[in-house]
């Protein structure tokens, strides 16, 4: 990795963090994108640490937001000639139903339409940087999903689990047309389910749910290190430099759903997400 230039969402903790400080330890620079200016400076400092004299970076917006996921992939644009990797990883869970002012549900704008609109942004970027990578988190928690597109904001009969869930189908779905789009281009993109991590993920979500994800983290979950396993593998082994459009667990391809590889609903959710967020992909 060493010369490569990584962009990173939700680096600040989690499997994130872990992946940003052991990619930067590997001699990447690594610009991260964070909400909150204290865990981003403190991230920063531990980049530093991990991968001195590498000029890492620190860039600042509510992926929530349409408008400030544009301005930021612009500011990352406008600073960069070229990147090597970005890593859509930022993700969220909500016990409510909220709804963000670009009129979106909020679960579904912070998980998937950022990750499109930052991609979206950083396309020539990433088409300078070529042989390049995409890499986006998605989960295991897409299995039991179904997309609606009568209701992809969740109006009717909200669960904050079941509109999770639905997110990281829309994860594998846009990652799945993306390699199709980009296909010749140079620039990969592959998703993957880093594993039940015991992370902060979850805690903040409200109510009973994130008593149990807790309790739940305890027991069962593993650590944020072997989490980010496949992200890192993703982001620098030579073994998957030509993949694309596959789906990995535990560093190796694997089989997400049925609902997961429809190629005509791919396509649907591209057109609504383009739409939606006002872009043109």
């Amino acid at each position: 990795m060493r010369g490569k230039v990584v962009v990173i969402t939700g680096a600040t903790s989690g499997i994130g963090q872990v992946a940003a400080e052991r990619l930067a330890g590997m001699g990447a620079r690594v610009l991260l994108v964070a909400r909150d200016r204290t865990r981003g400076a403190a991230s920063l400092s531990r980049l530093r640490e991990r991968g001195p004299g590498l000029a890492h970076r620190a860039h600042y917006a509510d992926l929530s937001s349409v408008a400030d996921t544009k301005r930021v992939a612009a500011e990352i644009a406008a600073a960069e000639p070229r990147i090597d990797v970005l890593i859509n990883n930022a993700g969220a869970l909500f016990n409510t139903r909220r709804v963000t002012a670009d009129g979106l549900e909020l679960t579904f704008a912070t998980n998937h339409v950022a990750y499109a609109v930052l991609t979206h942004g950083l396309r020539a970027c990433l088409m300078a940087g070529a042989p390049a990578r995409v890499i986006n988190t998605a989960s295991d928690a897409h299995r039991r999903a179904r997309l609606a597109f009568d209701d992809l904001q969740a109006a009717r009969g909200y669960s904050g689990l079941k509109v999770y869930g639905r997110s990281k189908l829309c994860n594998i779905l846009y990652t799945r047309e993306l390699a199709r789009r980009w296909a010749g281009t140079g620039v990969t993109a592959n998703s993957l389910h880093p594993g039940f991590v015991a992370t902060r993920f979850g805690d903040q979500s409200g109510g009973l749910f994130s008593y149990v994800v807790r309790v739940a983290k305890l027991v069962a979950a593993i650590s944020p290190e072997k989490g980010a396993e496949t992200l890192v593998y993703l982001a620098s082994s030579p073994e998957v430099a030509t993949i694309t459009g596959g789906y990995f667990y535990k560093c190796k391809l694997a089989q997400p759903t049925r609902e997961a590889q429809d190629d005509t609903a791919a396509r649907r959710l591209w057109s609504e997400t383009e739409r939606l967020a006002g872009i043109e992909a």
